[in-house]
């Protein structure tokens, strides 16, 4: 029996176990390395919904993880037992126009671990045991910890968002949010080449994380005026999901600038400037998972291009979810929260 946690709604966390999944040709059993609890998760925990996507079923949440490979399929090649592996949460059919044309995360039938996005809901790595297809999967060989591997994913979703940014070298730029994913932001900005990256919280704890993944500079976004923020940046990233951060992106940018949203915002009551967009000739730009990025992410890891490592607040074993969970709602205390089995 392995044990799972699930979300049956608001604030309604539930511990259960499930009996063995059976594993197909291209198959891949995995006994859970670290998972960590993302800002969706959290979502789902505290409200029942994601946005749009609304909890219509028990979700195993869980989308950014890593594990030790226990079986493998009759086909499977890339992967033995005893391996570590990075786990790709994105299941694109690779057959749909926007596969095609090499936008994956954009994907007509993507399935995506731990959302409700669909339903019946995909269900996510917050679980002891779980199978994976082979193409998901990533070896890795390097004496990295498993906790840094499930770091993988929201990596990704930093570099996609700058990727999404265009063009950075030699330029200013504004992230809001010093979060986990704001931070990954940082981190990818810096790989971009940007020349300055401003991290905005109004928290005091993410913006000191902030500077010691990378930030050139911080900011108090709810004590500056509007001459703090006035031509700040050349680009702004908005990895906060909330109204007021995407407000500060439209204060700091400069004319001709483009603005990134990353965040998910509420899924009504936002106005939307288009007024400022169009006189000030802004680019507006949405950047949604990530597709390529989560290798690039891998390798930035594997290599130690990248440091996670000042991200990881705190580990804890699967059969505390609920204490992690309100530990990772808690900014003043945590940024990355993960779940763990032991060994």
């Amino acid at each position: 029996m392995s044990l799972v946690c699930r979300i049956h709604g608001a604030r309604d966390l539930r511990l259960d176990t499930d009996g063995e999944t059976p594993l197909g040709a291209h198959d891949v059993e995995l006994r859970l390395g670290a998972a960590g609890i993302c800002g969706s998760d959290l979502h789902y925990f505290l409200h029942g919904r994601v946005g749009d996507f609304v909890i219509r079923e028990p979700l195993i949440p869980g989308h950014e993880a890593s594990g030790t490979v226990v079986r493998v399929g009759t086909t499977v090649t890339r992967v033995q037992p005893g391996m570590k592996v990075a786990i790709n949460p994105s299941h694109p059919c690779g057959q749909c126009d926007y596969c095609r044309a090499g936008r994956d995360n954009l994907c007509r039938h993507m399935r995506f671990l731990g959302s409700a996005s669909v339903y019946p809901h995909v269900q996510g790595m917050f679980r002891e045991r779980f199978v994976m297809g082979e193409r998901q999967l990533t070896p890795v060989h390097e004496d990295i910890s498993l906790g840094e591997l499930a770091c993988a994913e929201p990596l990704s979703i930093g570099l996609h968002g700058v990727h999404r940014a265009g063009p950075l070298l030699g330029k200013t730029v504004l992230v809001t949010g010093g979060g986990t994913i704001g931070c990954m932001t940082a981190l990818a900005a810096r790989l971009a080449g940007a020349a300055s990256v401003v991290v905005a919280d109004i928290a005091d704890r993410p913006l000191s994380m902030a500077r010691q993944v990378g930030a050139d500079d911080t900011l108090r976004s709810d004590r500056a005026s509007p001459a703090d923020l006035a031509d700040l940046a050349d680009v702004a990233i908005e990895a906060a999901g909330s109204p007021a951060a995407l407000d500060t992106c439209l204060a700091a940018v400069r004319r001709g600038g483009r603005i990134v949203q990353v965040g998910t915002l509420p899924a009504s009551g936002i106005a939307f400037p288009a007024n400022s967009i169009m006189s000030r000739e802004l680019d507006y730009v949405g950047a949604f998972r990530a597709g390529v990025e989560f290798d690039w992410a891998v390798s930035f890891l594997r290599t130690r291009r990248v440091d996670v490592r000042p991200l990881m607040s705190a580990q804890l074993p699967l059969e505390r979810a609920a204490e992690a969970f309100e530990l990772a709602a808690d900014r003043a205390r945590s940024t990355k929260v993960q779940l763990v089995c032991d060994p």
